[in-house]
């Protein structure tokens, strides 16, 4: 068989895996900033601490882990035309993680007498998705969220929205970050008379992106909500203008909705804290963003390149009970999720990795022979002791062999000691880049190079 990995899987080469490892670094020096901690959760997670936390469309794409041995011999009925979720629970105890936050509510309350509220957390982990494999859209990646649960404050949601500035300043990417508020949308839900709908409403125009107005609509209506309803939904949801002339309409519009108006006192506390905060990012208020996961109970927060087309590479938002699921009633969280995965074809297409984030290796000393090398051996020792990745080739081979092995991997610099270097204390350094050759000493090196 020809070998081959899963659709929506992808291997990394050396240069990939070093620019990946750019971007989690970069996010886990802004996290700890702030005063967050890592935590890490298994790839697997009991299917009962899954199901039913993401929506019905979220249940469908989780991934199944099949029992070990006969499978089947538990299946109490006929598995064919039933309900898929009904056999999945029978031949499947475990499901790999959709996200890091269900996991996240999982430890919390398993973990609270170990651990001090309010919690900040930062996890970095993937998360699988049986999805439809697209431009940007992965089945197996990687999640980079950062949470602070125990806290209803909403400074908590200033700092993501801060936390997301720093962290795309430093990637030098452009962004705008789109801000709503899920009590918003519930006030919207009951003023066009449709307030037990607001799962669909939200789950539908959450793709208003994707796949246009007309088909939204269409959503709307195959959903059961009537038509003079969508119709009312249509100026709202289309809202323009500036943040301040927004609330000022969404006032009047939800004037009858205590709900509503209580989602727009929140969002206003948030902006009103943000033209503080002195940001390059920008940011506006988006009534299409809906986040169609069901958990989220207040501020709702999704990022955007500004250069790229790809959806959103970071989101996420505040949830009043989540763990109230496990048994830990009315502790309020929230967070936000940075998709590596997007983020890294973002910097891609952009070209905008730094030129360092290509190289694993600094220094090779070529090998002229057994004694040569070991007199590299030695100076190698306090080359890495400066923090200066360096390394020797392991044969004694043609230079030109040598030379195209540090080419292929990207080496800064190559260093040759011969017979006459050894008598006189002394390192021919060749820039790789440029081709020019000079004569240092060890100090001089780790001087240069450092």
């Amino acid at each position: 068989m020809k070998p081959s990995i899963p659709k929506g899987t992808r291997d990394f080469s050396p240069i990939e895996m070093t620019r990946r490892n750019y971007i989690f670094d970069t996010l886990k020096d802004v996290f700890q900033l702030h005063g967050y901690q890592a935590i890490e959760t298994p790839s697997m997670e009991n299917l009962s601490t899954l199901l039913g936390k993401y929506g019905e469309e979220g249940d469908k794409l989780l991934f199944k882990v099949l029992n070990s041995g006969d499978f089947l011999k538990k299946v109490k009925e006929d598995i064919h035309g039933i309900d898929p979720n009904k056999v999945a629970t029978q031949i499947s105890e475990k499901g790999l993680r959709y996200d890091l936050t269900v996991p996240f509510a999982r430890y919390v309350v398993q973990h609270r007498n170990e651990i001090s509220f309010p919690f900040k957390r930062y996890q970095i982990q993937p998360v699988w998705r049986a999805d439809r494999p697209q431009k940007g859209r992965y089945r197996e990646f990687f999640q980079c969220d950062v949470d602070v649960i125990g806290s209803n404050s909403l400074l908590n949601e200033v700092e993501l929205v801060v936390i997301i500035d720093e962290v795309f300043k430093r990637l030098n990417i452009n962004t705008e970050v789109l801000i709503n508020n899920r009590k918003i949308l519930a006030g919207i839900a009951e003023v066009i008379g449709q307030p037990e709908k607001i799962i669909d409403i939200t789950v539908a125009i959450d793709k208003l992106d994707k796949i246009g107005i007309e088909k939204v609509n269409q959503e709307l209506l195959d959903k059961g909500i009537p038509a003079v309803a969508v119709d009312q939904l249509q100026p709202i949801i289309l809202l323009n203008g500036s943040i301040d002339e927004k609330f000022a309409k969404l006032e009047t519009i939800l004037a009858a909705s205590e709900v509503g108006l209580k989602g727009i006192e929140e969002a206003k506390e948030i902006f009103d804290h943000l033209k503080e905060m002195d940001l390059t990012t920008k940011w506006d208020l988006d009534l299409t963003l809906a986040r169609g996961l069901n958990y989220y109970t207040g501020a709702i927060i999704e990022v955007k390149s500004a250069d790229v087309k790809i959806g959103s590479i970071c989101g996420g938002g505040r949830y009043d009970d989540l763990t109230g699921i496990f048994g830990l009633a009315d502790v309020s969280g929230v967070g936000i999720s940075f998709g590596a995965d997007r983020i890294y074809d973002v910097l891609n297409e952009l070209g905008k990795f730094p030129a360092d984030a290509e190289f694993t290796t600094k220094l090779m000393f070529v090998n002229f022979g057994a004694k040569e090398a070991s007199y590299c051996l030695g100076l190698l020792k306090d080359i890495r002791k400066a923090g200066i990745n360096a390394e020797l080739f392991p044969d004694s081979a043609k230079m030109k062999k040598q030379m195209t092995y540090a080419n292929n991997k990207n080496i800064e610099f190559v260093a040759l000691i011969g017979e006459n270097e050894m008598n006189e204390g002394t390192i021919t350094l060749k820039n790789m880049q440029s081709g020019e050759q000079k004569t240092v000493n060890l100090e001089q090196l780790i001087q240069e190079l450092a």
